[in-house]
């Protein structure tokens, strides 16, 4: 018999680990820290990279399943690649990555609605027993956790301001716009003409969405959240890559590399995230949904539709979208250079004008240590 610890306060889920060293960034004091030796201390994983992992054990023992994987090489490189992005520097042409870094912390700051994001009590969702699972803890500090993770806690600063800081060790604190109203528009949260939707307006945009119509809306709307956000998390991984090498390059950024270290720090961070939502969604696919009319729906249908399509979107749309975006950025940074056309010309010769033919390969891979 298993003597795996899995249930859990969610103060346990929320502790952090003493650290011999707090971490500042830019002055600001953020959360986690260093142990004597200099190793980074991510924050609120006392008890949560433990738990993760013996909710992921215990269901091996009791469904006989793999946990579900991060498709890391699903996802092509950042554009502007780092060959890109140097050569813009070089050239002068810093907008459009301190454009992208305020961008990231600003979307990092929209992650605390995640503890909104929640239908009640999810057993009466589910034909067989949830406690003691990842599944069971989400409003029981998982959440909560991922929330503070992103937009900080008390005086504690989170990711948003933790790129922020990034930017302007590297950029000297360069001026910059607010990029939440844009940010909002193209999360689908609020409409172009910058009116907050309306609560009639917020149902009627879930309903189009909803592919189970017999599930709870709120439920599936949690679970396409969940999703979106292990997609987003993932895809973040191959964003990292890019800051840190860019940010390190002494020639290139100001702060002797220390925007990088700090790039590294939220790394770290999101790694529990990662696990912890695609936890709980194998607990998901692995169990039987119940329906508003009491009808049956096997989790793997569920889970399978909804990661499809998300995944498509993901891959797809949204990408292209964000590859749009950049290009007019750059565009936009070298209105007026008389050398635009040139600048231009070689930088799209350092990567794909397109997508075609920079998609990563289809391996799979588990990302927690």
């Amino acid at each position: 018999m298993s003597t795996l610890q899995l249930t859990w306060r969610p103060e346990d889920l929320l502790a952090d680990e003493e650290v011999a060293e707090s971490l500042i960034a830019g002055g600001v004091r953020c959360h986690g820290g260093f142990r004597a030796d200099g190793t980074y201390v991510p924050p609120r994983t006392k008890h949560r990279i433990p738990a993760i992992r013996a909710w992921q054990e215990a269901h091996r023992e009791a469904f006989g399943t793999e946990v579900l994987a991060a498709p890391l090489e699903l996802w092509p490189e950042p554009f502007p690649n780092v060959e890109q992005t140097r050569y813009l520097l070089r050239e002068g042409v810093r907008g459009p990555t301190i454009t992208i870094l305020t961008r990231i912390g600003t979307v990092e700051g929209f992650g605390s609605m995640i503890r909104f994001v929640h239908p009640g009590d999810l057993q009466r969702f589910f034909a067989e027993p949830i406690e003691g699972t990842a599944l069971a803890h989400l409003d029981r500090g998982l959440f909560e956790a991922h929330a503070r993770d992103e937009a900080g806690w008390g005086d504690e600063a989170g990711h948003d301001r933790m790129w922020f800081a990034a930017r302007d060790l590297a950029f000297e604190r360069p001026p910059t716009a607010d990029e939440t109203e844009t940010m909002l528009v193209r999360m689908g949260i609020r409409p172009p003409d910058g009116r907050p939707l309306t609560p009639e307006a917020m149902r009627s945009a879930a309903e189009a969405m909803r592919r189970f119509p017999d599930l709870d809306l709120q439920l599936e709307m949690m679970v396409r959240r969940m999703i979106s956000l292990l997609f987003i998390e993932v895809s973040a991984f191959h964003i990292f890559r890019w800051a840190e090498t860019v940010l390190s390059d002494t020639e290139l950024v100001a702060g002797d590399g220390e925007a990088a270290r700090i790039v590294s720090c939220i790394r770290a961070d999101e790694t529990p995230h990662v696990e912890y939502l695609r936890t709980a969604l194998t607990e998901m696919r692995d169990r039987t949904f119940v329906g508003e009319s009491g009808r049956r729906i096997a989790g793997a249908e569920v889970i399978g539709t909804l990661w499809d399509e998300l995944l498509a979107q993901s891959l797809g749309p949204n990408r292209e979208h964000a590859r749009r975006t950049a290009i007019a950025e750059v565009e936009h940074a070298l209105e007026g250079n008389r050398r635009r056309d040139e600048i231009l010309e070689r930088f799209f010769a350092l990567g794909p004008r397109t997508e075609e033919g920079n998609a990563g390969g289809t391996g799979e891979r588990e990302v927690m240590p």
